[in-house]
């Protein structure tokens, strides 16, 4: 067999421009108005866990199975369909309208540039109901700090999963990829969390989203640091990334924070429990302008993968 080469494993000039393209739509339509498909997954999973899952936690390893099955039935025939319309003559059309659809750009920069107008009005109470859009902890007694912290949290962490790494994934597999990646994100975000309904139904979500996610987290991590204040965010991600439960998050979270100078982590609290979360960062705490800056570096290093991304192409090309 000859051997591998390397050229195979960079993004393809197709791939790159369907980026491209996907995200001038995402730019410029936002997410679909009337319906968007993530949340009729979403709808889906609901129904298939409640199908599937027995008792809360209940068995370890029969829950943990029933968790892979439904994972199975409810993104693989969907990442099937994805390949199937890949291949079709008009496939760089689907890829295109696949990558829009998977894509959360625009929708994350809304978000938050609406809990800053609401910080910058002094309308904390608006606030706190547009941050708890974003987040999954409880924000009804959250100050201005706590809102200003919490949207910085959810921008890096939305930045991996909704635009770095669902482009990692489609430069690297097409409309398929992205489709695979935002779908196993997505359950990992329903069933990913260690309580007493979903300890073992989650495990196979979060660990399958643990080992798609491992690259392009810390790829992420580094666009972060090399367009923000490189030296503290290489740092925290250093020192303070492994403290952080999360493989994932951790790189994320202490490179976005040290890049944006803040202090970021601390007790929130999730479904009604109070948690500790491990500080990562360095520098003030949250405010309104640590919510733009964070939204300026996603944005920026979008265009800066898609550069890259080019450039890896054409040099692919001539191998």
């Amino acid at each position: 067999m000859p051997p591998l080469s390397p050229s195979l494993l960079l993004p393809q000039l197709s791939h790159v421009a369907a980026a491209l393209a996907g995200t001038f739509l995402d730019r410029w339509l936002g997410e679909p108005r009337n319906f968007h498909p993530l949340v009729g997954f979403g709808r889906c999973a609901d129904w298939v866990e409640s199908r599937l899952r027995s008792g809360a936690p209940g068995h370890s390893l029969g829950n943990r199975l029933r968790g892979l099955a439904g994972w199975t039935l409810l993104v693989m025939p969907f990442a099937a369909l994805a390949v199937w319309l890949g291949h079709q003559a008009w496939g760089w059309v689907a890829d295109v309208v696949l990558l829009y659809l998977a894509l959360g750009a625009r929708s994350l920069s809304q978000h938050g540039e609406r809990v800053a107008a609401d910080l910058a009005a002094n309308d904390l109470e608006s606030a706190r109901i547009h941050v708890g859009w974003m987040v999954s902890r409880n924000t009804s007694a959250l100050d201005e700090e706590g809102v200003s912290r919490a949207a910085v949290e959810s921008i890096l962490e939305n930045g991996n999963d909704a635009v770095f790494g669902t482009l990692f994934w489609f430069l690297l597999a097409g409309g398929a990829g992205a489709v695979l990646f935002r779908l196993a994100n997505t359950l990992d975000a329903m069933w990913g969390y260690r309580d007493d309904r979903r300890l073992y139904f989650g495990w196979a979500a979060a660990r399958i989203d643990d080992l798609l996610n491992l690259i392009p987290a810390r790829l992420t991590a580094l666009t972060y640091a090399v367009l923000g204040n490189t030296r503290a965010a290489l740092s925290c991600w250093r020192q303070q990334a492994a403290s952080w439960s999360s493989p994932n998050a951790g790189p994320v979270l202490a490179a976005g924070a040290g890049a944006l100078s803040v202090r970021l982590g601390g007790a929130a609290i999730y479904h009604g429990r109070l948690e500790q979360r491990p500080k990562v960062g360095a520098g003030d705490t949250a405010s309104i302008g640590h919510i733009r800056a964070a939204l300026g570096l996603v944005e920026r290093g979008q265009w800066l993968w898609l550069a890259c991304a080019g450039l890896l192409a054409v040099a692919a090309s001539r191998a």
